[in-house]
């Protein structure tokens, strides 16, 4: 027991001192990249420093709420999604995409059109760098409303 909890705290003490960075693969060119092969997945964690979305969650939802017409005609409409935003070093919204589709095209192309004019970032942080990021949103469809998760 003592050499199990003497292994757990070792590793706990290893993890917290180790620093985990993800890149994202970049498939194809991305106008307004800083660096096209440094797209950081941060985590908000060490010296890791998510990018900032210049309006709040609940203010997303009501953007969705009131711009995606889909949900209005389609109140019964059910589904989960996930839409990734790519952020450079500047702060500016360089792509928009669904990552996960919810089956329905426009839907899923009037829920991007949201997300792609939230406004300027706060970039993200490696340490005292800004780096170009992405940021994931998931949700979930039901009752004519999309909640962010």
């Amino acid at each position: 027991m003592k050499i199990a909890l003497s292994l757990c705290l070792l590793l706990t003490t290893l993890s917290l001192s180790a620093q985990f960075v993800a890149k994202m693969e970049i498939k194809e060119p991305i106008k307004g990249l800083c660096s096209e092969k440094d797209v950081y997945a941060l985590f908000p964690m060490g010296d890791q420093k998510e990018a900032v979305c210049p309006v709040t969650e609940a203010e997303i939802s009501r953007r969705l709420d009131s711009a995606v017409v889909f949900l209005k005609e389609h109140q019964d409409f059910k589904g989960k999604g996930m839409v990734s935003v790519i952020i450079n070093c500047k702060g500016e919204v360089v792509k928009c995409e669904m990552d996960n589709k919810t089956n329905d095209p426009e839907l899923d192309k009037q829920i991007v059109a949201v997300f792609a004019v939230l406004g300027k970032w706060k970039a993200g942080r490696i340490g005292k760098k800004e780096v170009d990021s992405v940021k994931l949103f998931s949700f979930e469809i039901k009752n004519g409303k999309i909640n962010l998760n």
